[in-house]
């Protein structure tokens, strides 16, 4: 990421920072790919679909989600490469420092040859 990538790193994670946001990325991370209609996105949530268009705009502007028209439907879908380089900025230097991982999901054991 650039010099500048804190402060891009702070508007995306700004605009997770509601729960009905956060919980129509998780919604549209499940659906994979193929994303899902606003209309059955507003059921699953139990929103109402002119407030969840207001939520769904904020995570467009980060680009965390992308959208598009099918006949008289609109379907958004996460963008999988722009949440993934999040959470690598997040943690991806985790235990970098250390000789020892924080645990079985560390990042940076992953990397680390099996001593055998």
């Amino acid at each position: 990421m650039k010099q500048d990538s804190n402060e891009i790193v702070a508007k995306k994670l700004a605009a997770l920072a509601h729960p009905v946001r956060l919980a129509a990325i998780r919604q549209l991370a499940a659906a994979g790919p193929a994303g899902l209609a606003a209309g059955k996105l507003a059921e699953r949530l139990g929103a109402a679909p002119n407030a969840l268009t207001f939520h769904l705009q904020k995570l467009a502007v980060a680009g965390l989600v992308a959208s598009h028209r099918e006949g008289q439907f609109v379907y958004y879908r996460a963008e999988f490469n722009a949440l993934l380089a999040l959470t690598d900025h997040l943690v991806g230097a985790c235990c970098n420092e250390s000789d020892e991982s924080c645990g079985p999901r560390c990042p940076s054991a992953v990397n680390v040859p099996d001593a055998d």
